[in-house]
């Protein structure tokens, strides 16, 4: 019988800590149990794991087929003898895109199947700064007013990386099919039913754009407020302070996260793991579907707009190099 440690956090409506488990070596049975704990609190701290980059590969696969799994997630570069090179350039397409995730945002809800979930694990953290925030969509919908909910009960929003690189930070990556910035918007719903529990929370963040049916503005105003709201309320916000060793994992059907600014010529490298939307719940469409086109056209568009509003951000409108 399993004799892990599952403690709630103190004074927030989600989150837990895990102790008494080892990561590397769990059984079934505790896996069971992680994944039930997993699906009620949204995201679990798991201190003094030290997992390695395989460690976080197999962890992650217990909860489905991955994106990608035990990549740095950091602004310095790991030598083969563990040492760390020198920082990269904070105007660096890599930093650029960093800098980017320090709003609020779920993990790609960009591209056709939006994910699962996702685990980070802390190798090197700087002096202060550069913690990981999370806040409950799940309590964020539940606290709305009957109106609100009405009003958004049908309503959907595109997403994009390419907009909210240009709309936070003002940086225009080029468009290459083959990665984040590929010239594709994805619509999805701004209520979303978790496909494993069956709670209904709000699915926005800084990658959502374009309101069908709302103008320009209209769209702006309420997906700006709807943010606001979630995160207005400290029971559901909280902020991971690292220490090396950590492991944090998270739902991204559920729960929004952002990174928290540091001093850029510290090291900072996290072992970042992705899993997969399933494409059952996950998948808007794909970019050879009819639907796509006009993602792409709602894209186009704000880009035009943004390349006129943005050159105060802080990279001006630019493009990295």
């Amino acid at each position: 019988m399993s004799h892990i440690s599952v403690e709630p956090m103190a004074d927030k409506v989600f989150g837990a800590v895990v102790t008494d488990v080892h990561l590397a070596t769990i059984t079934d049975e505790a896996f069971a149990e992680i994944k039930a704990a997993f699906l009620r609190y949204g995201f679990l701290v798991f201190p003094g794991q030290f997992l390695s980059e395989q460690d976080n590969i197999r962890f992650g696969e217990r909860f489905g087929k991955l994106e990608f799994g035990g990549v740095p997630m950091a602004n310095v570069h790991r030598n083969d003898d563990g040492s760390f090179g020198d920082v990269i350039a904070i105007d660096s397409q890599r930093m650029r895109t960093n800098v980017g995730n320090e709003a609020w945002h779920t993990d790609s809800t960009y591209m056709p199947a939006s994910s699962k979930c996702a685990m980070l694990s802390a190798v090197v953290v700087p002096d202060e700064g550069g913690e990981t925030e999370l806040a409950d969509m799940r309590a964020g919908y539940a606290a709305l007013d009957q109106a609100t909910k009405d009003k958004i009960a049908d309503l959907s929003a595109y997403h994009s990386t390419q907009y909210s690189q240009a709309n936070d930070v003002g940086d225009f990556p080029p468009t290459d099919k083959n990665s984040i910035y590929h010239g594709e918007a994805y619509l999805r719903p701004l209520v979303k039913v978790h496909p494993e529990t069956g709670v209904k929370n709000l699915f926005i963040g800084r990658h959502a754009f374009g309101i069908p049916g709302l103008t320009r503005e209209e769209s702006r105003a309420l997906l700006r407020s709807l943010l606001e709201f979630v995160v207005s309320e400290p029971q559901r916000t909280y902020l991971h302070r690292w220490q090396p060793g950590d492991t944090l994992i998270w739902d991204n059907r559920a729960l929004l996260h952002r990174a928290r600014p540091y001093d850029y010529n510290q090291p900072r490298y996290l072992i970042g793991t992705r899993v997969a939307g399933d494409p059952a719940s996950e998948l808007a469409y794909y970019p050879h579907d009819p639907a796509a086109q006009a993602g792409r056209e709602a894209l186009a568009a704000e880009l035009a707009v943004l390349e006129q509003e943005v050159g105060d951000r802080k990279y001006h409108a630019t493009s990295a190099g």
